[in-house]
């Protein structure tokens, strides 16, 4: 297929088979809770699985415990030194492009909004640094890792909101397709690379083509695991490229559960700024990597802090120069960035780990209410010594 061509429509109908059943079964056996319940004992790869675990669960998680077999293991390690490189960039447009990137999209963004465990923006950040961070460790597909059974769980969440919304009768099939089909699937994995990387390239970061391709080469690996069918997906920088602006111009308008969604990705971001100052550079970090149209239709407030945040090239520039040239200032560099990550990531799990559970139903109200005020916060489960 030519990925500038509109899809199969097989692509919009289709969803994750093996996630798929293994949901079905849990929900028609009443074992939903009990499976949630046993899975915040399991968040290590290569670790038993807790005794008393569903049949239909224990065969989903022995299948899915490994990562294609057509893996190039020198490209993942070439993609997780270009993530420690240029972490603190790659968690800010992942913040503030990828994420109101999902939003742009309508349909995309009702999904969002359809979930209990997805009514803040807090939780998704959350679970997507975590699940990033994860990825990128060392030993992220080895014994021991958290990476895999992150995937392993996601991969049941998608399956459990695809569930209900077509159950629960709150989803057009007829003119949407499946929700989280497999075109919005692939959609996701360019918006969590590809568009992650033209976000770097908008903030003037400096990048070497194979430091880029090998980034976007592991997030073929990732969609692999999160059950996307890689035979539709473009296997360069190029054609995902071409891929991702067919399907944004395809699919991205104006909607209220986008509108919502940024309001409270920007709330959030505001308050995790110490102070008040900075709080305008925010919605103009997000107008700034989306453009003034999509910002408009997310209804991105403007601030006096658009035209200053277009300094943040050759401000970024300088410090990279800085670390080209300098060793002492690379490794200070390099280590400034480390923290800064730590701490968003910190600041949105209160310092715990993140647990991946099936959403027994979607919100009621099927949408995102304006009505909660800023002081109340989405709080993380309660730590766990797992």
């Amino acid at each position: 297929m030519t990925h500038t061509e509109e899809p199969p429509a097989g692509l919009r109908l289709a969803g994750d088979e093996p996630a798929d059943a293994t949901v079905a079964a849990l929900f028609e056996r009443g074992e939903v809770g009990k499976f949630n319940t046993l899975m915040r004992h399991f968040s290590t790869a290569g670790q038993d699985l807790p005794e008393g675990l569903p049949q239909a669960a224990r065969d989903y998680l022995r299948e899915t415990a490994a990562p294609p077999d057509w893996v190039d293991w020198g490209l993942m390690e070439k993609a997780r030194l270009f993530f420690l490189d240029n972490n603190v960039h790659i968690s800010t447009a992942l913040s503030f492009a990828s994420m109101p990137a999902c939003y742009v999209v309508p349909h995309v963004a009702r999904l969002l909004s359809a979930a209990h465990s997805l009514k803040y923006p807090s939780k998704r950040m959350a679970e997507t640094g975590q699940f990033v961070v994860h990825l990128m460790q060392p030993d992220a597909f080895e014994a021991g890792s958290r990476f895999i059974p992150a995937a392993q769980k996601v991969r049941l969440l998608h399956a459990a909101v695809r569930r209900h919304l077509v159950r629960d009768g709150h989803w057009d099939t007829a003119r949407l397709g499946t929700p989280i089909c497999q075109e919005d699937m692939i959609g996701g994995q360019m918006i969590f690379s590809i568009q992650v990387l033209d976000a770097l390239h908008r903030l003037g970061i400096h990048m070497t083509e194979e430091g880029a391709e090998s980034y976007y080469y592991a997030w073929r690996v990732v969609g692999a695991m999160l059950g996307v069918d890689q035979q539709y997906v473009p296997a360069g920088l190029e054609e995902a490229r071409r891929f991702s602006d067919a399907y944004m111009t395809r699919y991205m308008g104006p909607s209220q559960e986008g509108a919502l969604l940024t309001g409270r990705l920007i709330e959030l971001y505001e308050e995790v700024v110490p102070g008040t100052l900075f709080d305008p550079l925010v919605p103009a970090l997000i107008r700034y990597l989306l453009g003034d149209t999509c910002a408009d239709w997310l209804e991105v407030p403007r601030s006096r802090w658009d035209t200053a945040v277009q300094a943040a090239p050759a401000l970024l520039n300088v410090l990279e120069t800085i670390e080209d040239r300098s060793p002492l200032g690379a490794w200070a560099l390099d280590r400034l960035g480390h923290l800064t990550t730590v701490f968003e990531l910190s600041s949105l799990t209160r310092g715990r780990v993140m647990h991946y559970a099936i959403p027994e139903q979607l919100k009621k109200d099927y949408g995102v209410s304006s009505a909660v005020p800023r002081t109340r916060r989405w709080t993380p489960p309660a730590a766990r010594l797992d």
